[in-house]
Parts: structure tokens; C-alpha cells; sequence
């Protein structure tokens, strides 16, 4: 059965002070209020502050991902982070293709498939982001845009090596904007999702893959959210750098 997750993306914020504070009100939370055994949570921090995340994390109640790395192994890319320099810090996941590194960053669908080969060699488990822009849903395209991001940074695994991925779908127009897509929009597009990877690996790895919902999730939105049959859990922004908010997409989960 496949798992529930809530994954906290901090993107660029937080002093290391701060970032330590977060994660220690997060892992009190956890301990307070214990979620259900069939939802992972997953904290994403910045570079600097990983191994502080993952002290925090043995023994404890989460798990800790990085929010990019880089689709080389080696050598001399001055600022890059590599999956094996990852794997040293036994990360166990690691955002992929997210929607501001395919804008600010330019990060192409192939160079999203390098990087997930690079985490899957080192035995780091892909959260690959895929997602149209408002004006490609304005134009009704937004099957075909995840369609291809799916096809072109995906498709190439083995029904094994897929086995290990997360997907998550961003509708990038809903992302810091204060629009959400509704719970009838995320349903379609993550069956639609589903539909393709059963097209492609067959219904029961479709099954087992967990794909979350990235745009503007809440405490306030979570429940309905979560309550469509497609939808697995939230990559989450904003909501993820305060503890009490976090905590209460996390016990979206509960029933």
C-alpha cells in the first residue's frame, strides 16, 4: 500500500538558528502528537543545515531530503552538491525538476532525468515535480505539459528503479499566489498522472507510487485535499516553516 507523505520544503529560508529551532518544535510536535503509521514525513532544509536535520532525525519520527543535487558526479562544478556527497549524509530523499529550478534555473526535462539517475545510484530516493504554468492551463494544455515532463524525466527508468520514485504535481500557478487549484482540479490531474504510469509500468506499480500535491496546501485545505483517492500527501511550501502549521497538514492525515 502506498504511503501517505507530507514533505516540508523550506526552499531558501532560515538562519541556521532558526532552522534549528524549526526542526526542534517539529520533532516536539512529533512526539506529542504521533501521526498515523502509514504517514511519512519528510523535512527538506536547506544545504548547509542537513546533517543538523538529520541529528535530529535518528531515532525520531521523520525523515530528511535535499531540495536539489546536482546531475553530475564529480568534478570541478563549483557550488554543486552531488548525490554521492548526499548519500555521505544519509539522506534518504531528494527534490527533483521543482517548478523554480525549471523557471530560475532552467533546468530541463533532461537534465531532471540525469539527476534522478544520479540519486537513484546512490540510493536516494527521487521526489520529481512536475506541473503546468497558468498560461498553459489557460490554454488547456496541462495534460500534455505533464505528460511530456512524466515521459521525458521518467520513462527511461526500469519498472524497478520507478518503484523507488515520489512524484509530485505542482500546479505552478497556485504556488505563492494564494490560489489553490480545487480538489476536483488536483483529482484529475493526479489520476491523470496515475493513468500514465499505468500506461506505461502497468496498474500495480501505478498503485504503489505515491504522488503528492504541491500548491498553496494549508491546514485549512489539507483535509479535502487529501481526501481524493489520487491525492497521497503535499509537498509543501510556505506552511512547512512553521511548526504548528506543518503539524496541522500532517494530522490532515488522521482520521
Amino acid at each position: 500500500m502506498r504511503k501517505h507523505i507530507v514533505a516540508g520544503n523550506w526552499k531558501m529560508n532560515k538562519t541556521f538558528q532558526e532552522a534549528d529551532e524549526l526542526i526542534d518544535d517539529i520533532v516536539t510536535c512529533l512526539e506529542n502528537d504521533t501521526p498515523d503509521a502509514d504517514t511519512l514525513v519528510i523535512v527538506c532544509p536547506p544545504f548547509p543545515y542537513l546533517e543538523m536535520a538529520g541529528d535530529y532525525s535518528d531515532g525520531s519520527y521523520f525523515a530528511v531530503g535535499a531540495q536539489n543535487v546536482s546531475d553530475q558526479e564529480s568534478g570541478a562544478y563549483t557550488g554543486e552538491v552531488s548525490a554521492a556527497m548526499l548519500e555521505s549524509l544519509e539522506m534518504e530523499y531528494c527534490i527533483v525538476g521543482h517548478s523554480e529550478r525549471r523557471a530560475y534555473y532552467h533546468e530541463t526535462d533532461e537534465i531532471i532525468a540525469r539527476k534522478v539517475n544520479q540519486l537513484l545510484a546512490h540510493g536516494i530516493r527521487p521526489i520529481v515535480c512536475c506541473g503546468e504554468v497558468l498560461q498553459e492551463r489557460e490554454e488547456n494544455r496541462q495534460f500534455d505539459v505533464v505528460k511530456k515532463q512524466i515521459t521525458d524525466g521518467l520513462f527511461h527508468l526500469s519498472p524497478e528503479e520507478f518503484g523507488k520514485i515520489v512524484v509530485a504535481y505542482e500546479p505552478v500557478w497556485a504556488i505563492g499566489t494564494g490560489k489553490t487549484a480545487t480538489p476536483e482540479q488536483a483529482q484529475e490531474m493526479h489520476a491523470f498522472i496515475r493513468g500514465l504510469i499505468a500506461e506505461k509500468y502497468g496498474k500495480e506499480v501505478a498503485d504503489e507510487t505515491s504522488i503528492l500535491y504541491g500548491g498553496s496546501c494549508k491546514p485549512s485545505n489539507a483535509k479535502e485535499l487529501f481526501s481524493n483517492p489520487d491525492v497521497d500527501g503535499g509537498l509543501i511550501g510556505g506552511a512547512s516553516l512553521k511548526a504548528e502549521d506543518f503539524m496541522g497538514i500532517v494530522n490532515a492525515w488522521k482520521k
